[in-house]
């Protein structure tokens, strides 16, 4: 259908403007088109098309003489021509399509199928299933519709067509109104406040542009944000969490109704192209639906209780996407919320808090306080009567944040909790195997796409030797193809950086490369008015700098500055050996044909998103969960089914593993994985028979165990995308009573983890008397040196004194932000989801020739 219909109303139409030329080895296809175009042939009316080796009994028939009873048609053979490594792909895709159950090919061979059937008219049988479902056109009922990606549970955002001209009129009309329209951006409270005196909000694109005009929170305001927060909170927890839900979906709404204004803001004010800037708006309407849709189904009021005034600290890169996406779940979860915005994007903040109070979030539960870290940051987070954190930011700021709170304990004696998504060292290894051309595409995509201001955004591309000089080659010529400029214009592909400091600093790092003699190259595209923003705006070119080794880039760069090392094949366990030993975790890529090579680097790389022969930026909310960790993040990943869950003061103990369930599991728990996890469990639980306290312990956490497990989430056609839950590596177990410290290796075992236990004499005489496979799992070092060693999580049974000079003890530490769970002695409700690392993985299927998996729907 989808070639005789355009045949039939245009391409044999205006023969005297077309020479339309049909590719097909379906016999009833050719038949059709030979009857359509009519008895009165003329040579240059239209040919038809095979592939060399395929059809060449059908067109026997069509070639020959009239007189010999044949079509007297043109056929023109092709055959594609290149190397092995060109043409692969392209082989094996044609093998897939024309193996598929519904190719004619395929079907043709099959000696018990009727001819009838084989040769039946496609129209008639739409016109027989359209008379059977009531309507023609109705969609596959195992393909989705795009606003239906992801089932039942929530809808898919809307996106806005950039190649249809009545779309680009109606954004043009809204950015000349958005230009007119004067933006402010102060704080908004439960009352009314002044305007203060205000401070232009440039363009950094156009620095004569003032975008709006915004003032910071006085230390008052924020005194009084933080005594409404406290007041409208019990308010807003007692709001049933099904209307907590219909708030944020109503927000989702009104902020795709107003997508162009959104745009026009986000494309000013934090220099954004404007697919960069669709992308962000529907980033942020994918969290309201997401989270509203887990509050709707799972959460109860009576057993799931919020932190109470949680702050969110929101970065510039993506100030309506991540600013909305923290919002919305510290809302959902049924807390209240003091945002501050990053400095230099406050007037796209000031409008996500306007849609958010415009949906139904009573004034007081979300306040708006604009300002710098340094004074309006610095004094809400040391706020006592704060009770959580959400941050995403640089490292640094990260790791003063959570020293500023371990002097705290909430009302229950717990810890304040800290969510930080930071920066990373993203990598990407290219192998031979790998098709350049899409790396290259790949590459331009991560490095260079939003200036490289992304947290996942590639540094260092690690490319074999073997291809690495034609890689290059080929990555050089399309870099100055792309076009830097004002990202006012479609045209443009690389906006600004987003001030005058961050240029410096990106400079100031090519410069040092340079002195230190690596090659440094530099190209963009321009236009005539390219020329002149780029000494006015704030705009680094695009930049690749070969390094000798990974190691030698000892900070990111966050800016359009890509970073290229060479290695050997025989070097590949070294080379992600290198990447872990950064410390960081955030992103990771991997171009190769070969499935050992992917599986040695998923399998190996201490990172929270992978992806495989594609791009490694714009996680998908839901599709991709997003957060590192190491130095890249505390987790738990945003967009994913444990990031609620961080911001509940209680929950049921059962409450991950029913969201989990609720959750399409296509991927059920390997059972002999779970048993070989579980088996040091079991062993202490069966040492617990006499202990039957410690073996009800022991058999809840069994139950709740999650470790190992592997779900295949929702996403489009070509993409298998997979969320694991892992064990952290070892676990730090602070208790001087023998039950607690029984009770917390119970849930060490039960993740999977090992325990690390003071070398005294208290634990050593309980570690002889535990079975083998228990004590195999402990590890000891002596108490002074404790803080000095490896380890990613903490449990402690103790009092509150105690348990502070833990958090601060941990806190002052180098390296990763390590979260303390803290518990009165004698209580066992610790929670299992603290003790894993979530891990996704992102692989193109379409790259190894085409989506398989659509070839077997029938």
């Amino acid at each position: 259908m989808s070639l005789i219909w355009p045949a039939r109303k245009k391409l044999l139409a205006v023969p005297n403007l077309i020479y339309p030329q049909f590719a097909t080895h379906n016999a009833h296809t050719l038949a059709a088109i030979y009857h359509l175009a009519g008895q009165n042939y003329y040579p240059g009316q239209y040919e038809f098309q095979c592939l060399h080796g395929m059809g060449e009994p059908l067109y026997e028939q069509v070639t020959g003489k009239v007189a010999d009873g044949k079509l007297n048609r043109p056929c023109r053979i092709y055959a594609p021509v290149g190397t092995h490594e060109t043409l692969l792909a392209y082989l094996v895709r044609r093998l897939l399509e024309n193996g598929a159950n519904t190719s004619f090919v395929n079907r043709i061979a099959d000696a018990t199928l009727p001819l009838d059937e084989l040769v039946a008219d496609p129209v008639e049988a739409v016109e027989k299933l359209a008379q059977q479902e009531g309507q023609a056109g109705i969609p596959h009922p195992k393909i989705p519709l795009p606003r239906d990606l992801y089932g039942e549970g929530r809808i898919n955002s809307a996106g806005l067509d950039l190649a249809n001209e009545h779309r680009l009129a109606s954004l043009s009309s809204a950015l000349l109104s958005n230009a007119m329209q004067k933006w402010q951006a102060k704080p908004v409270l439960e009352q009314p406040v002044a305007d203060g005196e205000m401070t232009p909000v440039i363009n950094p694109a156009e620095p004569k542009d003032i975008v709006g005009w915004g003032r910071e929170a006085t230390e008052s305001e924020v005194e009084q944000a933080l005594q409404n927060a406290v007041n409208q909170a019990p308010v807003w927890f007692a709001t049933p969490p099904q209307e907590r839900a219909a708030i944020l979906q109503r927000a989702a709404v009104l902020m795709e109704d107003q997508m162009q204004q959104l745009i026009g803001l986000l494309v000013r004010e934090a220099g954004k192209t404007f697919s960069n800037a669709i992308a962000e708006v529907r980033e942020a309407v994918d969290f309201l639906h997401y989270y509203a849709g887990q509050v709707r189904d799972d959460f109860d009021n009576e057993t799931h209780r919020p932190l109470g005034p949680v702050v969110c600290i929101s970065p510039w890169n993506f100030p309506l996407a991540i600013f909305t996406g923290q919002i919305a779940a510290a809302l959902a979860a049924g807390n209240s919320v003091l945002a501050k915005p990053a400095e230099q994007t406050s007037l796209i903040a000031a409008q996500g808090i306007a849609i958010l109070l415009e949906a139904g979030v009573p004034p007081g539960v979300v306040q708006l306080l604009p300002g710098r870290g340094e004074t309006v940051g610095a004094q809400l987070t040391a706020d006592a009567r704060v009770r959580g954190v959400m941050f995403t930011g640089s490292t640094e700021v990260a790791t003063l944040l959570q020293r500023n709170i371990a002097t705290r304990l909430d009302a229950q004696g717990r810890p304040i909790p800290l969510i930080a998504e930071t920066g990373g060292m993203n990598a990407m290894i290219v192998d031979s195997s790998a098709l350049t051309e899409q790396v290259v595409v790949d590459v331009l995509a991560s490095a260079f796409d939003s200036a490289g201001q992304r947290c996942s955004a590639l540094r260092v591309l690690c490319l074999q030797d073997d291809i690495a000089e034609h890689t290059l080659k080929m990555l050089r010529g399309a870099m100055a193809e792309c076009r830097m400029g004002n990202p006012g214009r479609l045209t443009t592909d690389i906006g600004p950086v987003i001030d005058s400091e961050a240029k410096a600093n990106i400079e100031r790092h090519i410069q040092t490369m340079r002195a230190k003699g690596r090659p440094v190259f530099q190209a963009a595209r321009e236009n005539n008015d390219d020329a002149q923003e780029w000494q006015t705006g704030t705009f680094v070119m695009p930049t690749l700098i070969e390094l000798e080794n990974f190691a030698e880039l000892e900070k990111e760069v966050f800016g359009p500055v890509l970073h290229v090392v060479r290695y050997n094949r025989n070097q590949l366990a070294e080379l992600i050996e290198q990447i872990n030993a950064s410390g960081y975790g955030l992103t990771l890529g991997v171009h190769t044909r070969i499935d050992e090579t992917i599986a040695q680097v998923t399998g190996s790389a201490h990172v929270g998103n992978l992806y495989v022969n594609r791009n490694m930026v714009g996680a998908v909310v839901g599709v991709q969960p997003f957060g590192g960790e190491g130095l890249s993040g505390t987790g738990p990943k945003a967009g994913g089914p444990l990031y609620l869950y961080r911001l509940l003061a209680h929950r049921p103990p059962n409450a991950l593993n029913t969201t989990l369930t609720r959750q399409d599991a296509r991927y059920p728990v390997d059972a002999q994985l779970k048993t070989t996890l579980l088996a040091p469990l079991t062993a202490l639980t069966q040492w617990a028979a006499d202990r039957p306290a410690l073996q009800t312990i022991c058999r809840q956490f069994a139950d709740l165990a999650q470790a190992g497990t592997q779900r295949l989430l929702p996403g489009p056609t070509g993409e298998r995308n997979t969320w694991t839950l892992l064990p952290r590596e070892r676990v730090l177990c602070l208790a001087d009573d023998e039950q607690d410290a029984l009770t917390q290796l119970a849930a060490v075992l039960a993740v999977g983890s090992q325990a690390l236990w003071s070398d005294d004499a208290f634990h050593r005489d309980l570690a002889k008397r535990l079975p083998a496979a228990v004590a195999a799992r402990v590890q000891f070092a002596k108490a002074e040196t404790l803080m000095a060693q490896p380890f990613d999580a903490v449990i402690f049974h103790g009092d509150s004194d105690k348990l502070r000079t833990v958090c601060e003890a941990v806190a002052a530490r180098e390296g990763a932000i390590v979260s303390v769970q803290g518990f009165a002695r004698g209580e066992s409700n610790i929670l299992l989801e603290r003790l894993y690392i979530e891990r996704s993985l992102s692989v193109n299927t379409a790259a190894a020739g085409g989506n398989a998996s659509l070839m077997t729907i029938g």
